[in-house]
């Protein structure tokens, strides 16, 4: 719902994401811009994001690309990691399955050799808790991944209802955790 913002404290920096009031039509598809900003311990920016997404009627939500804009300093460096749908040869990911079943894999960005995000469904039944939201039982965990980074995974927590709660580096055992979520 636009105005709902949720916000993550990782070790070394902060993150807010937004649901605007914004759409972009992308393969004749009308997304809602969600914005996520990151900033470092200083609260100097690192990246400021606008993310494409689209539900459909089954519940799937689609990922439909995103501008991406980096930081270093404060300064803008560059838009390494952009990508949008039916462009270049990108397609569509899905971000969030109607319905998970352990085992299940799926994109969640493509765009060969730039994007190229996937997930697995591990639990659908998992329990966590972080300063902003607690499931017992009910949680979503994947395990996520990318061919182009083939040592960077990350586990992921959702509670329903809230969304992402938590993301576990898993090469650090790093956690960066839902700390609120308001508006909306």
């Amino acid at each position: 719902m636009p105005g709902t913002t949720w916000t993550y404290e990782g070790p070394e920096e902060a993150i807010t994401v937004t649901v605007t009031d914004r759409t972009k039509v992308i393969l004749d598809v009308t997304t809602i811009v969600v914005r996520d900003v990151v900033v470092d311990a200083e609260g100097e920016p690192v990246e400021d994001t606008d993310d494409y997404f689209a539900q459909h009627e089954d519940g799937t939500v689609w990922y439909f690309g995103e501008l991406s804009r980096n930081f270093e300093d404060g300064e803008l460096v560059d838009i390494e990691g952009s990508w949008t749908a039916g462009v270049d040869g990108a397609k569509p990911g899905i971000v969030m399955l109607a319905d998970p079943m352990v085992g299940d894999v799926y994109r969640q960005e493509f765009l060969l050799g730039e994007a190229e995000d996937a997930a697995e469904v591990v639990d659908v039944a998992g329990t966590e808790s972080v300063p902003g939201a607690t499931c017992t039982g009910t949680c979503l965990v994947t395990r996520d991944f990318t061919p182009i980074e083939p040592d960077t995974e990350e586990s992921k927590y959702y509670a329903p209802g809230v969304g992402l709660i938590l993301e576990i580096d898993l090469e650090t055992g790093e956690r960066t955790e839902l700390v609120s979520v308001t508006g909306g």
